[in-house]
């Protein structure tokens, strides 16, 4: 028996298998059970993540151009509904970047999402030009879109690139109270670059930086894993002041997808994934095992439900994605 099953209470594993729900099955097969790409199971399940379920629904409501909703506002308007979170979404939920309906709706977030100038992505189209508005770019946004863009086949891409570039170059880890630089971007968005660092952006950049194979990381990059993985690891990954007193008990209550939202588990998921195993993680580790039921799975305790284009879970019931993501943690904290 694996070491890491004994912390579980019964075997999810054949109920993630199931083939209502593709995208799960296909991460299951690759991540639990280490099946090769070119396993023929594998091979169907990535195959049926465009044909059933929840990533068909939305696409079926895309504009011929790429878009959702407001096309010059893709973010803000109709939140959650908009261009920007059906990226994420589809990529959270492994869609194929080669299907030509999800090439188009990357063409269209690099076109009027992000500023050419510095790379970060806007929330809002600039008026005169059509690109991203370099007074409305967000941290956040600029490492949700770099992560959904990597994750769908653009980490070669220079336009990718220079969003990595200024995500590193901006990044802070203030951990004391103090006055935020009110230089650009520093002075636009005083509740992302407050007088402690948001821990959102610091999460979601590293989810991003995870997701490039370790041999294709510059030294730039590699540094940020240590410093943004140690200001976590400082805060026991779920507390929200260093030395960590209190607790931010919302990040204990776990949700998919999260968009700009980060909990407890996400962050224990991208540092395994990075290679951490650190007593700092015991805490939240203990609080992850602690909340599955007698068969194995996590419950959906937080969701955008009745605010996305369409549903994908429902609260208060066994999520197959929690469970997913559980179970990849326990595997690379206990191998």
């Amino acid at each position: 028996m694996d070491d890491w099953k004994q912390y579980l209470q019964a075997d999810p594993t054949q109920w993630l298998l199931e083939e209502n729900n593709p995208s799960v099955r296909y991460y299951t097969l690759i991540d639990i059970l280490d099946k090769p790409q070119n396993d023929s199971q594998v091979i169907h399940a990535r195959q049926d993540i465009i044909k059933t379920g929840v990533v068909p629904k939305i696409l079926a409501k895309q504009e011929p151009d790429g878009y959702w909703g407001v096309p010059e506002n893709f973010y803000v308007r109709g939140k959650y509904k908009g261009t920007s979170w059906q990226l994420i979404i589809l990529a959270e939920l492994g869609a194929d970047g080669n299907d030509e309906r999800i090439k188009r709706t990357c063409e269209f977030i690099l076109e009027k999402s992000q500023d050419p100038e510095s790379g970060a992505f806007s929330y809002i189209s600039h008026k005169k030009d059509g690109h991203g508005d370099p007074e409305r770019v967000l941290p956040c946004l600029t490492a949700n879109m770099a992560w959904s863009l990597i994750r769908l086949g653009y980490l070669a891409d220079d336009r990718l690139q220079k969003a990595l570039q200024w995500l590193v170059k901006y990044q802070r880890f203030d951990d004391e109270p103090g006055k935020a630089p009110d230089e650009w971007p520093y002075n636009r968005w005083k509740q992302c670059w407050g007088e402690r660092t948001c821990h959102s952006i610091i999460v979601k950049s590293l989810k991003a930086f995870a997701e490039i194979p370790e041999d294709k990381r510059t030294p730039e990059i590699s540094d940020y894993i240590v410093k943004g993985a140690e200001h976590m690891l400082n805060h026991h990954i779920h507390k929200r002041n260093h030395p960590p007193v209190r607790g931010s008990f919302k990040w204990l209550e776990f949700g998919f997808p999260l968009m700009w939202s980060i909990d407890a588990l996400e962050v224990l998921e991208i540092l395994t994934r990075l290679g951490y195993n650190d007593e700092r993680m015991h805490e939240s580790l203990k609080a992850m095992i602690s909340k599955q039921d007698h068969e194995g799975r996590w419950i959906l305790e937080n969701t955008f439900n009745g605010r996305f284009q369409t549903n994908i879970e429902r609260k208060g019931k066994p999520s197959k994605w929690i469970t997913l993501n559980a179970l990849r943690v326990l595997k690379r904290f206990y191998p």
